[in-house]
């Protein structure tokens, strides 16, 4: 197998792992708080846990759409399946909306009957899903900026999301604990605050699912690192033009290399295929390169 062949493979391997763990994680948690929450008159912790359902059929979308992904280029898809893992991405981000309509429009109509203040315990557990939350989200989106998946960090802010709203929660059944009567409703203030931050998030994933979808130009960085890599093949004059764009986990080059304008045509082939195999063989998860030769500027 080719090194950027097994390169590819081995981040969609960790990818893949990485969403299965988050995915257990959120199965746990939806069971949990809905469980605390019920038991402990605690709305906002039932809303969260609302919320880890929503993830969990987030995760299992998002699952299906790196399958698709990796699939080999067939007769239909000259340039792969890349597109389904960005689709996943916007499920995802569709997903988190979802939550946040459904977490406001419950809040609101609880705001509209009295109900006796949450149970102490519920703090407890919503500092042990405060916890547990975080630290899946730094761990997702590590994995997520190191395999340059964009669903696998909407999976991730699925879990700072999470993180969010618990603390939203404790906040609301802390003021109605310490204020006592008259201040029962904080819970379900805190509820509905929740829904609006992840409202924010939804919108901001939702974003740049899309400008993936429409071939949005990666950060400036990796351009000049492409551009770096080629221009130190021997034989290249100057790059021209570098033109990059992702598709799942992979990126898609085109490139203007300049030579020597002398040169036969068939070295000119060569240092082509140099600067290809050398994009293929660095670590930017590069899937094809095309390379167009121009005669150097005199």
């Amino acid at each position: 197998m080719p090194a950027s062949n097994s390169t590819n493979q081995s981040r969609f391997d960790r990818g893949v792992s990485t969403v299965l763990i988050g995915l257990c994680v959120n199965v746990l948690m939806a069971a949990v708080k809905i469980m605390s929450g019920v038991l402990g008159n605690s709305y906002a912790l039932v809303a969260d846990g609302i919320e880890s359902i929503v993830d969990i059929f987030s995760s299992v979308v998002v699952l299906g759409g790196m399958k698709i992904s990796a699939l080999p280029v067939d007769e239909n898809h000259p340039y792969g399946h890349g597109k389904a893992e960005s689709l996943a991405a916007m499920s995802g981000a569709l997903f988190l909306l979802l939550a946040a309509v459904i977490i406001a429009v419950k809040s609101i109509m609880e705001l509209m009957h009295p109900r006796p203040a949450p149970a102490f315990f519920t703090l407890i557990v919503l500092v042990g899903v405060i916890i547990i939350k975080e630290l899946m989200f730094r761990f997702i989106f590590s994995v997520g900026e190191s395999v340059n998946s964009l669903s696998i960090k909407t999976e991730a802010w699925h879990h700072r999301s999470d993180a969010l709203t618990s603390i939203a929660a404790f906040i609301g059944i802390s003021i109605a604990l310490i204020g006592g009567r008259g201040y029962e409703k904080a819970d379900d203030w805190a509820a509905l605050a929740a829904s609006g931050i992840i409202l924010f998030n939804g919108i901001v994933m939702l974003k740049e699912a899309a400008q993936e979808i429409m071939d949005y130009a990666p950060n400036p960085q990796t351009e000049e690192t492409i551009r770096s890599i080629a221009g130190r093949v021997n034989g290249v004059s100057a790059i021209e033009k570098c033109r990059v764009r992702k598709s799942g986990l992979n990126l898609f080059v085109d490139i203007h290399v300049e030579v020597n304008g002398a040169m036969p045509v068939h070295q000119a082939h060569d240092i082509s295929h140099a600067v290809k195999d050398a994009l293929m063989n660095s670590t930017l998860g590069i899937a094809d390169v095309l390379v167009h030769i121009e005669p150097a500027k005199r």
